[in-house]
């Protein structure tokens, strides 16, 4: 069967390829709603639950896991006071921003 090393450049439509298993970590909707929000401004974890309505903690918590390993959101520690964390998106995170933002207001103005 095909392996990883022999794609040159990723191929969703094969079943073997890696780019399909990084295509089902971002589509889920709490990924993309993630990816589109932290577009704005780095935000705290609670910020970032407060601006999308129904996501549970844990549910928020592993979606940020996902996006950190997949090098799209990156977590910023201050030990200021009150010490606390950020996540914001990295370039390549910001790269996909750009597509998300899209698909969201096109889902905003077509959902009818």
């Amino acid at each position: 069967m095909t392996r990883h090393e022999d794609f040159q450049t990723g191929n969703v439509f094969a079943a073997t390829c890696p780019s399909r298993l990084f295509l089902s970590r971002i589509s889920n909707k709490w990924a993309l709603l993630t990816v589109d929000v932290l577009g704005e401004r780095p935000l705290r974890a609670t910020e970032l639950r407060n601006r999308m309505e129904g996501i549970s903690k844990k549910v928020m918590g592993d979606v940020l896991g996902d996006l950190q390993d997949l090098g799209l959101v990156e977590r910023a520690e201050y030990r200021k006071f009150p010490p606390h964390v950020e996540y914001g998106l990295t370039p390549k995170g910001y790269s996909l921003r750009e597509v998300v933002a899209q698909l969201d207001r096109w889902v905003e103005r077509n959902y009818g």
